[in-house]
């Protein structure tokens, strides 16, 4: 079937009931559901969090989504066969761990000689991408022609243009289609710009005008123009979007967000419309024979779906599990060697420390300078959800993206002093610099002290910053009913129940860097990319409050009189941690913060000790930190959640004093004080999701950079403070830049599925994730690999999926 398309009719028409819904219709709209649901949503650089750019495949096996992501794209999902190879001879992959696989697959067809012979080998090169778009048959039409690629056109223009509409203030002049829907502000745009025509893409103009104005009435005639089979449109729809998936991706983030509030949802429709009318373009303008042959052939190709059979694919997917294999068996080694440290009748002191990785190496420091200080891990928004609003400004989301946040908090805006003085002076002084004129006069005037202050930043040095306290948080706006719900909650998941120290730290996290747009990708995952430092200070006000006090008394959660609630932040990237607010702690706690102070500042100098090496320093120069967190060229100020493979929920005493190596999101978890699950339940549904959501990122950032990574950090460009492309054009990038998982030399972060370690039984496990489909499709699909750790500390189960689970034994 061909679609015919007429001039546009200027007269106007009495206006018609709709027709009502076919079962065509139905299908396109499922069709165009499921495209939408297989791209991950982005997030803008201002509140950057990390996303599983698989979470369209979560309900397919790990396995099948990489051969169907590979169909339909060429993507990989498993590393080149040179980096299993280097593995086995680093001994990261044995032989035992090929054993131990090959056993456990329920139709073994491979060997353990064939995974050897295989690795002596590269794989042979797969084809991939069977679905292929307009823009890609004229590319291979093309292929030696010097013409720009139609398809690398395309994105350039579309990716333009979505600069301009979705900009968040980077753009000094407005565009003038603001309170058009995506769609409309499109096809009203397309009317004046020539670039397209220029370029040699006649009729994008008529095509546009052609077409309905409705998205979905255009993405339906379409269809039909190219002659896609029904059977298709889902591959179609889906590779459409995937040629611009950075996005793609932002809009469906719109999307999500309007999805929390209950808005509606359309975003990402309208930007499917968009890519593919404009192929569609490109369609009508050659309709000749070689051409239309390819077409056929290609919807023809599209139909026969993925080769029945594929043995390097099968080998590469055993030699990543046995890879994973020999991480697990690591920590479950490390687990496994008895109580890491005495009980404490009543700690000196108890911090309680983000799940975030980088805690980890800190924990562990802070431990061994104060035995009788004990560390506690919980999300670091510290279950307050709130919006956050600083001095009166816009307010940003507290609380990982998975959850809406339940109310507001108002920092005091300030009155008077420099601080205010500079907070009002700020927009001008961007307007002298951005604006199209006065940027030259700009430059002249100041560009010479910029040069000394670049010059100075460069050279490193400077004493470290301390983290302002900041203005006061009240408790106004939130009934006592809820204020006591809060503190509960807080405190069973945290696992306070009793034995409260007279002084517990609530430390957040954030992160030192300049010049760096993925600055929020380094802060508080937990916190929506911000610093957990509002979270920490509004936690310690509402535990301090006598009248919450007194509500949790009376539901059987007694804190001690003389137990205090201190905020501080532990700056990631030099390992400072800062007590904020410590003037609002009564007097009598001043001697125990001082304490606190020095063994801080001791445990922070090992702590950097341990990093430098990582970071290309010596353990002896783990000063130099300061300088990197200052410096506007430094590419590498810290290496984030990079290496994070574990996730432990478990008591302290089970993982105190093992070197975990900064690769464990650590959890608190006390089973004997969960008795009906709910902080079990609490725990699988949202910091475990999350920290599998940081590792797929990290995964599919390393599989795949160019794919599902941002590219070259040195080639990044801001685009609209969204987001960043690389050089000056193209998709916008999704990931993390290659900076970050790769140090020049060779990958620092490892491929590794996220393995997740539960000191609870398997039946109150399976029980928890029967009440949980989401979740278990994750385990059950193999996105993550789940055990049980028993009584005593030994990891004695593994998941095996349909909520069954096997007993280990670790025998070699």
């Amino acid at each position: 079937m061909s679609l015919a398309l007429a001039e546009p009719v200027l007269a106007a028409r009495p206006p018609s009931a709709p027709p009502p819904p076919t079962p065509r219709d139905a299908l396109l709209r499922a069709a165009i559901q499921t495209a939408r649901d297989r791209v991950a949503p982005l997030w803008p650089l201002s509140s950057f969090v990390a996303v599983n750019p698989f979470l369209g495949f979560a309900t397919t096996p790990f396995e099948r989504a990489a051969r169907e992501l590979h169909r339909l794209t060429g993507a990989p999902l498993v590393m080149p066969r040179a980096f299993y190879r280097a593995a086995f001879r680093e001994g990261r992959i044995s032989e035992a761990d090929l054993d131990a696989v090959l056993a456990a697959s329920p139709a073994p067809a491979l060997t353990r000689e064939d995974c050897l012979k295989a690795l002596t080998v590269d794989s042979a090169p797969q084809r991939g991408g069977r679905v292929a778009t307009v823009a890609d048959v004229l590319d291979a039409l093309s292929d030696g022609d010097r013409q720009v690629s139609r398809t690398a056109f395309m994105v350039d223009e579309i990716s333009k243009w979505c600069a301009a509409y979705f900009d968040e203030g980077q753009a000094a002049w407005p565009a003038p289609w603001r309170g058009m829907g995506l769609f409309e502000a499109w096809r009203w745009s397309v009317r004046f710009d020539h670039n397209a025509r220029v370029m040699g893409v006649k009729g994008l103009a008529a095509t546009v005008s052609a077409l309905p104005a409705d998205p979905m009435d255009a993405i339906a005639a379409v269809l039909d123009g190219l002659e896609i089979p029904q059977d298709q449109w889902t591959d179609y729809l889906y590779r459409a979007l995937f040629d611009v998936r950075g996005w793609a991706a932002y809009a469906r983030r719109l999307d999500w967000e309007a999805g929390l509030t209950g808005q509606p949802e359309g975003r990402l429709t309208e930007f499917l419309a968009i890519r593919l009318v404009w192929g569609y373009a490109l369609f009508r303008q050659r309709r000749d024979a070689p051409f239309l042959a390819a077409w056929r052939q290609a919807l023809s190709s599209a139909r026969t779906g993925p080769p029945a059979k594929d043995d390097d694919f099968a080998v590469d997917l055993v030699l990543q599990r046995a890879y994973e294999r020999h991480f697990q068996h690591g920590v479950i080694a490390r687990l496994a060697r008895g109580q890491g440290r005495p009980e404490v009748q009543r700690p000196d002191l108890q911090a309680v420390f983000c799940i975030d990785v980088r805690s980890e190496v800190y924990r562990r420091a802070l431990e061994s300078v104060w035995p009788r200080a004990e560390t506690l891990g919980f999300a670091g928004f510290f279950g307050m959800p709130f919006v956050y609003h600083e001095h009166g400004g816009a307010g940003h989301a507290h609380c990982p993206v998975l959850l809406t946040p339940s109310f507001e908090v108002r920092a005091e805006k300030a009155r008077g002093g420099p601080l205010a003085l500079a907070k009002s002076l700020k927009p001008i002084w961007t307007a002298l610099k951005q604006s199209a004129v006065s940027c030259f006069g700009f430059v002249e005037a100041f560009g010479l002290a910029y040069g000394v202050k670049l010059a100075a930043s460069a050279l490193g040095g400077g004493a470290p910053k301390a983290a302002p306290a900041g203005p006061p948080l009240r408790l106004d706006g939130l009934e006592q009913r809820e204020r006591v719900r809060l503190a509960e909650s807080a405190l069973r998941g945290m696992s306070l129940l009793d034995g409260l120290a007279r002084v517990v730290l609530l430390v957040g996290h954030g992160a030192t860097s300049v010049n760096n747009p993925h600055a929020a990708g380094l802060d508080c995952g937990a916190c929506g990319g911000h610093s957990g430092a509002p979270n920490a200070r509004f936690a310690a006000v509402l535990l301090n409050d006598p009248d919450v006090r007194l509500g949790l008394a009376e539901k059987g959660l007694r804190i001690p009189d003389d137990t205090v609630f201190v905020a501080a932040l532990h700056d990631t990237t030099t390992d400072v941690v800062t007590i904020l607010d410590e003037a609002a702690a009564p007097a009598t706690h001043a001697a125990d913060l001082a304490e606190a102070r020095r063994k801080l500042q001791r445990a922070s100098e090992l702590a950097r000790a341990e990093r430098a090496p990582l970071l290309g320093l010596s353990p002896l120069d783990g000063e130099k930190v300061f300088a990197r967190s200052q410096d506007w060229s430094q590419i590498r100020p810290e290496w984030g959640l990079a290496r994070a493979a574990a996730f432990i929920a478990a008591p302290r005493a089970l993982t105190a004093g093992r070197d975990l190596e900064g690769r464990a999101f650590l959890h608190s978890y006390d089973r004997a004080a969960d008795p009906d699950l709910k902080v079990l339940e609490l725990i699988l549904t949202a910091p475990m999701v999350v920290a599998s959501w940081i590792s797929l990122q990290y995964y599919g950032s390393t599989v795949a950079n160019a794919v599902f990574g941002a590219g070259d950090k040195t080639l990044h460009n801001v685009c609209g403070r969204v987001g960043v492309l690389e050089g000056n054009g193209g998709d916008l990038r999704i990931g993390l830049p290659l900076q970050s998982i790769h140090d020049g030399g060779g990958f620092v972060h490892e491929p590794l599925r996220l393995s997740v370690f539960l000191a609870a039984a398997p039946e109150d496990i399976s029980a928890v994730l029967a009440r949980q489909p989401q979740v278990r499709a994750l385990l059950d699909n193999g996105w993550l690999l789940a055990f049980a750790i028993d009584d005593t500390g030994r990891v004695a189960h593994r998941y095996a999926g349909d909520l069954r689970w096997e007993a280990l034994c670790w025998t070699e």
